[in-house]
């Protein structure tokens, strides 16, 4: 266990310091800012706009990351030949594909958290939130990153829990408004699973193949997989049956990533399937959980086989 999360806090490292992870979140920032002025061009519509749009933005972009990470930093241990030096030593291949999981998933927990908060900021400024008041939350949670920024030297140790208290900052500030605070973190919730799922994915690609066929590859199971359920509800008469049966084969074997994006309704009332929204998140998120499981000891046995000579 102490092997896995060594691992995970190099990956992590690693990860947070990487420029393209920086762009993402730039851009993913500039959406989401965005939204506030998409939200004044519908009519009456705005918080729905605001809730759409915003966790839409944050769903794609998370996937963007986890295919990314995926894809490129067990690529690069082999390009480096750090991994030449890291085998030898007494830790399995398995801990080591696990390690790098972990890692990436700790990096787009981080990643979801950050865009959550300023998620719940433009959601409690649509609401009629003082400004004032989102000022200083947001002032004082950059003043504390900067306290520890200057007092450990590196952003990266402090980073996970500085995303987790801007979260919680954020969600206290949209807690006062009218603003739909209950689905939004359950929607982000499912967003971390769904990244989790790719994440795996994309390691399982990565283990045998190179990075772009590895972002290829993953792009695709993850796109199919937002069309898992409409696969098998295919009627017979769009398709013929042959089709519509390989479809619903396919459908069982990539990821349904439907079940990460339900409607806000969905996570507002009950859920008919699956009973109240918090049992949905629960339902999902053993479904993702589970799945990543059981892709992640394919890669390891196949990164196992693996011959680095």
């Amino acid at each position: 266990m102490n092997r896995v999360l060594a691992i995970a806090i190099n990956t992590f490292r690693e990860a947070v310091r990487d420029k393209v992870l920086a762009g993402v979140v730039a851009l993913a920032t500039c959406v989401l800012i965005f939204t506030l002025a998409l939200a004044e061009l519908s009519l009456d519509q705005q918080e729905r706009v605001v809730y759409d749009v915003g966790l839409a933005s944050v769903s794609f972009f998370s996937v963007v990351v986890a295919i990314f990470l995926g894809s490129s930093l067990l690529y690069k241990e082999i390009e480096r030949k750090t991994l030449y030096v890291i085998l030898p030593k007494p830790i399995e291949r398995w801990e080591f594909l696990v390690g790098k999981f972990v890692g990436i998933a700790l990096t787009g927990f981080a990643f979801v958290a950050i865009m959550g908060a300023l998620q719940l900021y433009i959601a409690s400024i649509q609401a009629g939130i003082s400004m004032k008041l989102v000022g200083s939350a947001a002032l004082g949670t950059f003043l504390a990153f900067g306290i520890a920024v200057f007092r450990f030297r590196d952003p990266s140790s402090i980073l996970l829990p500085w995303s987790c208290l801007a979260f919680g900052v954020a969600l206290a500030c949209a807690s006062t408004t009218t603003a739909s605070v209950v689905p939004m973190v359950a929607q982000l919730t499912l967003i971390v699973v769904e990244l989790a799922v790719t994440a795996s994915v994309a390691l399982l690609f990565s283990s045998f193949s190179t990075p772009f066929l590895t972002g290829a590859f993953t792009f695709g199971v993850w796109l199919v997989g937002r069309s898992a359920d409409s696969m098998i509800r295919m009627p017979g008469r769009t398709l013929p049956p042959e089709i519509k049966s390989l479809l619903a084969g396919l459908a069982w074997v990539v990821p349904n990533n439907e079940l990460f994006v339900p409607s806000r309704s969905a996570l507002m009332t009950e859920v008919a399937t699956h009973g109240d929204p918090l049992r949905y998140v629960a339902y999902a998120g053993g479904y993702g959980l589970l799945y990543a499981t059981v892709v992640l000891a394919l890669a390891s046995v196949i990164f196992a086989r693996r011959d680095f000579a």
